[in-house]
């Protein structure tokens, strides 16, 4: 059964994260992705180890985990596209490609004769998604922007870590590039949308995506706080601003569980589990508004009750009575979870190297499939092949290119 994106072409001329992200995406969804790097160094991502992927000889190779997570289904075509040969080839695959992405500065590949204005030319039905930090307008536009920079200005640090008056205060990074890979959602996103376009017009369309813009859309319900209190939301640790009790709690045996209450009938529930079902009557904690405007009162009383067990114990039992709750677990146990391994949130490639674990698409359809169907490549391991095929590239012909470094 092959994926929904069959038979489709997209030219990757991205780098790092955010447009690899998304290309990956697209190739499980059944796409063709010609991955465009650099001859001898290739996607920076590369050498951004350790840790590197063990051969089966037990010896590291050269293949670093960073470059492994996002570079599934790809096939690895190197070329110089500072030379006008390698220019021309970028063209060339770009006229018989349905999709572009690419993650240059702002102007960059305009220099190369590379731009939308210049393929969409060639190719009117291309669709060519530009990702960039700032994005293609605004004072910022030429400005190049990573993933720690955009949490930052985009106000996702000040509202991550702990509360000013707790232990360890202060902005924080989230533990994932979470900028890169929300950008590179979006951009699957509207890659999605303008395919559906062309659908009706025929007509491609240059989408221009910024890591900040999308970070300040993923501000989401702080954002909407703050527009309709007028105060900027700040850090809270690890309770919820709107919700009570919605944090971890100590156990009997030293752990900490999760207990996220989303409803009044779940409080009650929950009251009743832990032997407290007064607080649910309790003018004070009846509702979620006076929960929040109460939270140090009750959270003192929630606390001594969920020492009296062991997280298992109050795991089955709440689950029982379905208030959500759940571990806080580290990510060696993420991939032993039952629920994770039923859900196939695991998938293991062969490549040059040996087997490749890897993070599963979590999209499941029940009519077409999500494709794995190749490791991510070494660098230039499809070149030739490619060539070949898409280009109708002799022999010959490919190994001039070669002498002459443009692939």
């Amino acid at each position: 059964m092959a994926g929904p994106l069959n038979k489709l072409r997209v030219l990757d001329l991205s780098r790092v994260l955010a447009g690899p992200w998304s290309t990956q995406i697209l190739a499980d969804m059944g796409a063709e992705v010609i991955k465009i790097e650099r001859p001898d160094s290739g996607d920076d991502t590369r050498l951004w180890g350790p840790p590197w992927l063990k051969a089966e000889n037990g010896e590291n190779s050269r293949e670093s985990a960073y470059f492994l997570a996002a570079n599934r289904g790809k096939h690895s075509l190197t070329i110089d596209i500072g030379q006008p040969e390698g220019q021309e080839l970028i063209r060339e695959l770009a006229s018989q490609s349905d999709i572009l992405v690419e993650n240059f500065k702002s102007g960059g590949l305009a220099k190369k004769g590379l731009d939308y204005a210049t393929l969409s030319a060639l190719n009117p039905g291309l669709i060519y998604c530009s990702i960039t930090g700032f994005g293609h307008t605004g004072p910022m536009a030429e400005m190049p922007g990573y993933d720690y920079l955009i949490q930052a200005q985009g106000g996702l640090m000040s509202i991550t870590g702990a509360a000013d008056d707790q232990p360890g205060a202060g902005p924080k990074r989230v533990g994932v590039a979470v900028a890169d890979l929300t950008t590179g959602m979006n951009a699957t996103i509207a890659i999605l949308g303008a395919l559906y376009h062309r659908t009706q017009t025929g007509e491609g369309q240059h989408i221009d995506l910024a890591l900040l813009d999308v970070q300040v859309s993923w501000l989401a319900n702080q954002a909407q706080n703050y527009f309709c209190s007028g105060e900027p939301p700040t850090r809270t640790g690890d309770y919820h601003p709107n919700l009570v009790p919605y944090q971890p709690f100590p156990t009997a045996d030293d752990q900490q569980i999760i207990i996220a209450i989303g409803n009044n009938g779940q409080f009650q529930s929950f009251c009743e589990a832990i032997g407290q079902g007064q607080l649910a009557q309790d003018a004070r904690f009846a509702t979620n508004a006076e929960r929040v405007k109460h939270r140090v009162e009750l959270i003192k009383v929630l606390v001594s009750a969920t020492k009296t067990r062991t997280l298992k114990q109050w795991t089955l039992l709440l689950n029982e009575i379905g208030v959500p709750c759940g571990p806080i677990q580290d990510i060696a146990q993420v991939f032993d979870d039952p629920q994770v391994q039923a859900r196939g949130m695991e998938v293991t490639l062969d490549s040059a190297h040996g087997p490749v674990r890897s993070v599963a698409n979590p999209i499941k359809y029940s009519k077409t499939a999500i494709e794995y169907h190749k490791a991510p490549p070494t660098l230039g391991e499809d070149t030739s092949a490619v060539l070949e095929r898409v280009l109708q590239k002799t022999a010959s012909e490919i190994e001039a290119l070669k002498r002459k470094g443009v692939v």
